[in-house]
């Protein structure tokens, strides 16, 4: 049978029910970070910290050692920048230490870690090279492991989950050429054939696809006599007939990352490699993700940890009129953030990891927000390194050396960290993902009355019950512990700022309540104003995270002092953050911004272009995905 070549037309209505289909629509577990976005500060579900089991940490610390020793004499970081490749016996060094079976359990040959060690993991490695991160984390987190671990059936993990532990690279296929965060548009099909599918289609920026053994792809199937059709996900042996790996991509950063574009051409894949039942795909990306988009958080706490010993080191020997750069405000405070900001990240993501792995708590939110919250603070914290190390920060490693310098690649930290802010869903698209998630609630009871497709009939049952839910739900928004000047006690000198946390939350609620009643069903227009409802929401959770973490150590360990320093330092720069966050709740240029896209997009500004020359190529904005038989070389390479 022949897959149609028709790219799926789709209104933007179908798009979004595409994707609300995909969500997990029950909420069976409590979830910190939905009640706070709900005005109820629940502290009780993260406070005590939550610690790992003894044997865990025994089992995990004993493997970091052997990780770090193997990263201190086998890992040349300089050599992967400069070849724009990972070699083989590093990758062949990981195999032998089991890196590749992190997560994966025990009975099939897997180490067993724990989340929370599984990010140190990534966190220490990602610092020697983040190629290496990317590799590990692709292969583990989104690619054939997890998915299959959590939906493939028993005969799968026996089959697959050895494989993955030791010696097989993954890679997860999702993105085409002309689909990004839009799946409704996805074009690879999965046409049955008897006992097996026939895919054809072209995949893009395939992390690990250049060397993958083994790929989770995602494809359309049809529906059909016997066949409910939708987006269904696919165990494929790489190396399949038909399969081309058309091109390595290149770029700004993580030289060493093996991604590419993988083609399609009538691949027959056994039923049996299906994981999950036809139309499960999208919701079975979207729950590896839950926890999967720990990995990239865990590395941006590596690129903190290691910012603030650069920032440290330098700072304290650079001198400027008469004093080291460090003493000099301007400096002192961009280093300032850089340890408040590592500390609070760090916070944020064991906070993250724990709950993942009590299982206790829905963390879909919290892990979104740690993605969303690390990506940008790292960011940030890379470019205030560059900067306070001015011409150096700007100079590669490699020039360093040359003239007789340390080899401080915090150019090529800026690179590489750029990527985490598209990876893994964008920070646009984190923010309507986690705003989605956030006014759940409010649509759980409400949603029919701002639907123009429900009937009278509907909506006014729809009223009675938001009316219920309302009339409970809102006067608990007045008034609350943050209030009180003794809440929190507990916290010492901190409670002053969980007080603001749970006022905070209170308005963000309150907020989000009078918007919906503002804009009612153009509210997931307003993109703006719910971007920013969401970074409040994030600064909120790391606040938190931050206290409840300096508490906990002040309590267990030796740094308990200095743990608090840190928290506090980070909650007033927070609470400005915040505050300035809700002044443009209201007060912003949203409506002047559109006209003025608007303007653009007909060309009314065109004149502005002119006095420059494109130096770009020729060639489309997006190329031809058409399927077919490749007509490239096949740049797929087995590591040995």
């Amino acid at each position: 049978m022949t897959a149609s070549t028709d790219r799926p037309k789709v209104s933007e209505r179908e798009a979004r029910q595409v994707a609300e289909a995909a969500r997990e629509q029950g909420w069976r577990k409590p979830s910190f970070a939905k009640e706070l976005f709900l005005g109820r500060f629940r502290l009780d579900l993260i406070h005590p910290h939550p610690v790992p089991a003894d044997e865990d940490v025994r089992r995990g610390e004993a493997f970091l050692a052997e990780l770090r020793a193997f990263c201190e004499t086998e890992v040349d970081p300089a050599r992967i920048e400069r070849e724009a490749r990972i070699p083989d016996e590093t990758i062949e060094g990981l195999k032998r230490l089991g890196a590749l079976g992190m997560k994966i359990d025990p009975q099939y040959g897997g180490l067993g870690l724990t989340q929370v060690h599984y990010n140190k993991a990534l966190a220490l490695v990602g610092s020697v090279s983040p190629a290496i991160g990317a590799l590990l984390s692709a292969h583990q987190s989104i690619g054939v492991p997890q998915p299959v671990k959590t939906f493939g059936t028993q005969e799968q993990k026996e089959r697959y989950l050895p494989r993955c532990a030791r010696t097989d690279i993954s890679a997860f296929l999702l993105t085409e050429p002309d689909v990004g965060s839009d799946p409704a548009r996805l074009a690879t099909s999965a046409v049955p054939d008897g006992d097996d599918y026939v895919l054809d289609g072209v995949k893009l920026w395939t992390t690990n696809g250049v060397v993958a053994d083994l790929l989770v792809v995602m494809a359309r199937v049809p529906a059909s006599e016997g066949h409910k059709g939708g987006i269904t996900a696919f165990v494929v042996e790489a190396g399949s007939e038909g399969i081309t790996v058309e091109n390595r991509n290149a770029f700004m950063g993580l030289r060493g990352i093996e991604n590419g574009v993988t083609r399609f051409h009538q691949v027959r894949v056994p039923a049996d490699q299906r994981i999950g039942p036809e139309g499960a795909g999208l919701k079975i990306a979207l729950t590896t993700l839950n926890t999967g988009r720990l990995s990239l958080p865990a590395m941006c706490v590596g690129a903190g940890k290691w910012c603030l010993k650069i920032a440290r080191e330098w700072s304290a020997v650079r001198e400027q009129w008469g004093r080291p750069v460090a003493l000099h405000e301007a400096v002192g405070a961009k280093i300032s953030y850089i340890a408040a900001t590592t500390f609070a990240l760090e916070a944020v993501l064991d906070l993250s990891s724990q709950m993942a792995d009590e299982n206790r708590n829905d963390i879909r939110i919290e892990a979104a927000l740690a993605k969303l919250y690390g990506s940008e603070a790292a960011w940030r914290m890379a470019d205030e390194l560059v900067q306070i190390r001015g011409g150096r920060g700007f100079e590669t490693a490699e020039s360093l050396a040359a003239r007789g310098e340390r080899a401080v690649p915090a150019e090529q930290l800026l690179r590489d960290l750029r990527i985490n802010r598209i990876f893994e869903g964008s920070t646009e698209i984190m923010h309507l993902l986690i705003a989605r998630e956030a006014v759940d609630a409010h649509l759980s009871v409400a949603g029919d009355l701002i639907d123009p497709d429900t009937s009278l009939t509907d909506k006014a049952k729809a009223g009675a019950k938001a009316g219920g839910f309302y009339a409970r739900w809102l006067p608990k928004l007045v008034a609350g512990p943050g209030q009180l000047p003794n809440s929190y006690g507990e916290f010492g000198d901190l409670a002053t700022h969980l007080r603001y946390v749970e006022r905070a939350a209170r308005k963000l609620a309150r907020s989000t309540f009078y918007a919906m009643s503002r804009w009612q069903g153009r509210m997931e227009t307003k993109q703006g104003f719910l971007g920013r409802i969401v970074d409040i929401g994030a600064e909120l959770f790391a606040m938190s995270a931050a206290c409840v973490r300096a508490e906990h150590l002040r309590a267990t360990g030796p740094h308990g002092r200095e743990a608090h320093q840190l928290a506090d330092a980070f909650c007033r720069q927070a609470r400005i953050r915040v505050d300035e966050l809700f002044a443009r709740l209201w007060t912003n240029t949203d409506d002047n911004d559109r006209k003025v896209v608007r303007a653009v997009l007909d060309g009314a500004y065109t004149w502005l272009e002119e006095g420059v020359i494109d130096p770009s190529g020729e060639g489309p904005w997006i190329a031809d995905a058409t399927p077919g038989p490749s007509k490239r070389e096949n740049v797929h390479r087995r590591i040995p």
